[in-house]
């Protein structure tokens, strides 16, 4: 179809428009210094915690946690490094909500050489069933390190946690990129003693135990600024609960109460002068007397 020219002139008799057709419209220009809008949405900065700066997540359970984490829980296709002074002490009470809810879901959580034999007992009153539990059980460094790398590179698990002590930099980062087509979560246990160590996982928490059961949490890495303190998690282990009164809910109460009895009663043994407390006696010297 040609092309319809429109003559309708100004006042100088030249044609006002040449072609006739939609109008064109152009993108406002920023001012220096300033940004599109359309590159300003998709533009993701380091010193924030917004969903762009993470893939999928898994809610961790603590609501003080998540509000820390990048994207709002423990991340998925990628690995997630806890650290702790000793090995499987706390582990479950921090990754056991996540995992609930990967059972709920119907998924698999394969676990990889742990130290101790998991108390099934306790898990599934963490809402952890045995019929969606599988243990590996691995001794040498060497095999549990194959382990987990054949099941993440599988991803035929709903979440992998593994204890590798030992694992080294290079190994890390290839778990890292196998971890990138993994559905699920990986969680890898280390010593406290590897925070000096170079790592690729793109978190990395230190854990600790509290007086009035709770977990310290202490993110050392994470895709976004750096944390300052620590988060404070209360964490009853499962089946306790419901045992336990409010008075040993709270054991730091306790502590400090008969911390203030002991110092009163010292405070009344020993009385106080004006002029300070009264000197040791010496001994009485012995003379030797000579015939």
């Amino acid at each position: 179809m040609p092309a319809v020219l429109s003559w309708a002139s100004d006042e100088d008799g030249l044609p006002a428009q040449g072609l006739v057709g939609p109008p064109k419209t152009r993108l406002r220009r920023s001012s220096p210094g300033e940004l599109p809008s359309e590159v300003e949405q998709a533009l993701w900065r380091g010193s924030d915690l917004g969903p762009q700066a993470a893939g999928p997540v898994l809610c961790s359970g603590f609501s003080a946690l998540d509000a820390e984490l990048p994207g709002g829980g423990w991340p998925c296709r990628a690995v997630s490094e806890v650290l702790s002074a000793q090995p499987s002490v706390l582990e479950w009470r921090l990754i056991g909500p996540a995992l609930r809810g990967v059972v709920a879901a119907g998924g698999t959580v394969v676990v990889v050489g742990p130290p101790k034999t998991p108390h099934l007992p306790g898990l599934q009153h963490s809402g952890i069933d045995a019929g969606h539990l599988v243990w590996v059980q691995a001794e040498a460094p060497a095999e549990r390190l194959w382990c987990t790398e054949q099941l993440v590179k599988s991803a035929a698990c709903g979440a992998l946690v593994a204890w590798l002590p030992q694992a080294r930099p290079e190994q890390m980062r290839r778990l890292q990129v196998c971890a990138q087509a993994c559905a699920g979560p990986v969680f890898l246990f280390r010593p406290a003693a590897a925070r000096h160590e170079p790592s690729a996982a793109p978190l990395r928490v230190l854990a600790a135990f509290g007086v009035d059961w709770e977990l310290h949490v202490h993110i050392l890495k994470r895709r976004g600024p750096a944390h300052d303190g620590v988060v404070r998690l209360p964490s009853v282990p499962g089946g306790l609960d419901a045992v336990l009164t409010p008075r040993l809910l709270t054991p730091s109460r306790i502590i400090a109460s008969r911390s203030a009895g002991r110092d009163a009663t010292r405070h009344l043994e020993e009385p106080v002068h004006a002029v300070g407390g009264l000197a040791p006696c010496a001994a009485p010297r012995r003379h030797a007397t000579t015939r």
